[in-house]
């Protein structure tokens, strides 16, 4: 199976990237796109019969294979990276966000959405006994098309 994007992709559509960084990133591709194929597996699609006849859609996946790389890439390894940090002083006090806690690889709930492995539910609770139901509730589940 191939990668959803290669090193080329990366230097194009983030930035080049340095010596150091392209072994890591041509197994990150790997691992980012397998991650993506099971994902999709998960709701029960194929990822490379998707991306097979639509370029559009081999795009997007090209692109959020791109932004997951590249935000693993930029996660440092030798400490918690923060994303935000604040600080006072005499009543010292110190807070801060971590980019991923725990560490390791994650995809959005916002990326899988682009790749319309996510989608928007909402649940109804009926309180009222409606005629010839016997059950007080009656959940009912839809999915956002």
């Amino acid at each position: 199976m191939e990668n959803f994007a290669t090193i080329d992709d990366l230097s194009t559509l983030w930035r080049q990237l340095e010596s150091k960084e392209v072994d890591r990133a041509q197994s990150l591709l790997k691992v980012v796109s397998n991650s993506l194929r099971v994902e999709a597996r998960k709701v029960g699609k194929n990822l490379d019969l998707m991306i097979f006849d639509d370029e559009v859609y081999r795009s997007v996946v090209k692109s959020v294979t791109v932004d997951i790389v590249a935000r693993t890439l930029m996660t440092s390894t030798d400490q918690e990276p923060m994303t935000q940090m604040t600080e006072s002083a005499l009543g010292y006090s110190w807070s801060g966000s971590y980019l991923v806690p725990g560490g390791g690889l994650f995809i959005k709930n916002s990326e899988l959405q682009r790749l319309g492995l996510k989608k928007q539910r909402y649940g109804v609770i009926d309180f009222y006994e409606i005629e010839g139901n016997t059950s007080n509730t009656n959940w009912e589940n839809k999915d956002w098309i």
